[in-house]
């Protein structure tokens, strides 16, 4: 769960940091603030909230444990613990 957290965070800060990288080519400050006017900002976070919605629509379409099969759960053995899972 944390790992998918973590995916759609960065999923969301990747325009920001490609525009932030555009800025740095073209020889421009990116920590100034005339460079994130807020049309800009508005846009960036568009993009941003549209690739996080794709990455969701990906991870609920091909990610997860699959559909078919027999849930054997979770048990101990010798004193450890056997994970649940689907056989």
């Amino acid at each position: 769960m944390a790992r998918t957290a973590l995916i759609q965070i960065l999923l969301f800060l990747a325009p920001f940091a490609i525009y932030a990288v555009v800025l740095y080519a073209t020889q421009r400050d990116a920590r100034e603030k005339e460079h994130w006017p807020a049309k800009t900002v508005v846009s960036l976070a568009i993009a941003g909230g549209l690739l996080m919605i794709v990455g969701l629509l990906y991870f609920a379409h091909f990610g997860g444990a699959p559909t078919s099969g027999v849930y054997e759960p979770a048990r101990i053995e010798d004193g450890k613990l056997i994970p649940g899972r689907i056989k």
